[in-house]
């Protein structure tokens, strides 16, 4: 176990380092690289030149530079389209820092970490997200921020408004929020959104809000959208009528948004806030595989509460069986996810003779 111990950090990193530069060189080289880079730039590209913002005549998601993020996130790019070719590799460093970043700021053991970060560079959702230049790692980032700090409410609102300004999903972390009565950290996260759309509206209009609400519309089909991960998608895809997949696909919205209000009820703070981090992304209609980036979370918090299975998480979904496993793997793992802090205490309670 020690000598384990003594390689694991060198180990963790050459691997990391290894697939990392393997992804970005081959993307590069074959012209992928920064996929949904384009997006984002090509958003703050159009707003410095007047241009409206989003594109409403989108009905399907995941096509090429088109641009589903609230519009302060576009200004906020700004910089990186100021760069030219040059942003694109400044901001896929800046995804590596968050990767990495978010690893080390873990509040869990240093050999967790380092298990960690081998996982992530296994990961194909982290490679993936890398890869495209997907705002996930910073998300990822955001969230390890927030189970930081849980005891300090005004930090962990700021870092729920932040998350909320880049996608809207992390705002449910402000429903659970609520549901744990905290609401000094509520009003922090509603706060920093208002502020920021306030601040950036000069900029953006009021157009701009009103075309991204009708584009949000038109590509939220959680069933028949290529390419989705949700459950519905899946089924959809398996021959499953599209009624029956959307049936079933609300009712797991459902029951995410009950799993997170039990877990709020009956786990401890920290555990709630990893079954909401969860639910961030599975009560979403798009589902990518690249989101499951934010499940390193759950896999340290299980880690770090003894649940050794949860390392079968990342690996579930890593380079090493990419073209092994079946789509349906990432509603699997999410799920997972989510039910596993309930596992830990029902082990404790059991251990406890309750």
């Amino acid at each position: 176990m020690n000598r384990a111990r003594t390689f694991l950090p060198p180990v963790a990193i050459v691997v990391f380092l290894a697939t990392t530069l393997a992804i970005l060189v081959s993307a590069n080289a074959a012209g992928t690289l920064g996929y949904d880079y384009e997006a984002y730039v090509q958003a703050a590209r159009r707003l410095l030149d007047g241009e409206a913002l989003y594109d409403t005549s989108v009905d399907v998601a995941g096509g090429f530079a088109i641009f589903l993020y609230p519009p302060p996130f576009a200004v906020a790019f700004i910089p990186f389209a100021l760069l030219g070719a040059a942003g694109l590799w400044v901001w896929t460093g800046l995804l590596i820092a968050c990767v990495v970043g978010a690893i080390a700021l873990m509040p869990v053991s240093a050999t967790i970490r380092w298990v960690m970060l081998l996982l992530a560079g296994l990961d194909w959702p982290v490679l993936y997200s890398l890869k495209l230049g997907q705002v996930g790692p910073i998300l990822l980032l955001l969230f390890v921020l927030g189970w930081r700090s849980l005891a300090w409410p005004t930090s962990l609102g700021a870092t729920i408004g932040i998350g909320g300004l880049i996608k809207l999903q992390p705002l449910l972390l402000a429903g659970w929020a609520a549901l744990v009565g905290a609401w000094r950290t509520v009003v922090v996260a509603v706060a920093v959104v208002v502020v920021a759309c306030l601040v950036t509206l000069p900029l953006v209009g009021i157009a701009a809000w009103t075309d991204y609400v009708t584009l949000l519309r038109s590509v939220s089909e959680p069933v028949s959208t290529p390419h989705n991960f949700t459950l519905g998608a899946i089924l959809y895809q398996a021959g499953v009528s599209a009624s029956v997949a959307t049936a079933i696909q609300w009712a797991g919205v459902v029951g995410t948004l009950l799993v997170v209000v039990v877990g709020a009820r009956r786990l401890s703070l920290a555990a709630g806030f990893v079954v909401a981090v969860v639910a961030t992304q599975l009560v979403s209609p798009l589902l990518w595989d690249h989101y499951a980036v934010v499940l390193l979370l759950p896999t340290a918090w299980l880690l770090a509460n003894h649940a050794r299975w949860a390392v079968a998480i990342p690996l579930a979904t890593s380079l090493l069986l990419l073209w092994i496993v079946p789509a349906a793997i990432y509603p699997i793992v999410f799920w997972v996810a989510l039910l596993g802090p309930f596992t830990v205490r029902i082990r404790r309670g059991a251990a406890m003779g309750l």
